[in-house]
């Protein structure tokens, strides 16, 4: 096992992998305070910010107003997605009305509508590269990257054959339209705090 410190930490197994249920027990005493999720096979240990919980806050109040209180909103939770070890944790997951947990008592990525990903330092390439993959491939309807070390947010949307056609960017203080999405609303940017 290798650790990696560097605003995160990367445990990457090389003598065996461990199936992902057993390797999110052994995450269950990561350090209070961090985020673990394993994509492509790699543990990503990420300390949670201020910042970063503001943002997923306005998301979700924004999710909440648009859908009412009963809404299927989920953050931080393991969500396996299509790909090789895929078991992310997505800051905001919205899903569908009808979704229910499987059989191991997790949700099904295939009931997945929208994800929203606020970036940290020493995982971006993530969010902006495997999970993005994965995320199209499984057919979410919206994934949101809100970036506040560049002040913006990138709304992708339309997955077609694993990938996003369309991409919308705006700056921090700017509303992103999303009215021609299935979530149907303006998401309101202007209280977004920048890092």
């Amino acid at each position: 096992m290798t650790v990696v410190e560097n605003d995160r930490i990367e445990l990457a197994m090389s003598d065996h992998e461990l199936p992902l249920d057993e390797l999110f027990e052994w995450l269950e005493t990561a350090p209070e305070g961090h985020k673990a999720e394993v994509v492509g096979g790699v543990v990503y240990m990420v300390p949670q910010r201020d910042t970063h919980w503001e943002i997923v806050r306005w998301i979700v109040h924004a999710l909440q107003v648009r859908f009412g209180m009963h809404v299927k909103v989920k953050s931080d939770v393991r969500i396996d997605f299509p790909g090789h070890r895929n078991a992310f944790c997505p800051d905001v997951a919205k899903l569908r009305d009808d979704a229910e947990k499987n059989d191991k008592g997790r949700w099904d990525w295939a009931d997945v509508e929208f994800v929203a990903e606020v970036i940290s330092r020493g995982t971006s390439l993530n969010d902006y590269g495997p999970k993005k993959a994965a995320y199209a491939t499984a057919g979410v309807a919206v994934y949101l990257i809100a970036d506040p070390y560049t002040g913006r947010c990138i709304a992708y949307t339309k997955p077609e054959e694993g990938e996003y056609t369309e991409v919308v960017r705006v700056p921090f203080g700017t509303d992103l339209d999303l009215t021609k999405t299935p979530l149907g609303l303006v998401l309101k940017t202007d209280a977004f705090p920048r890092d």
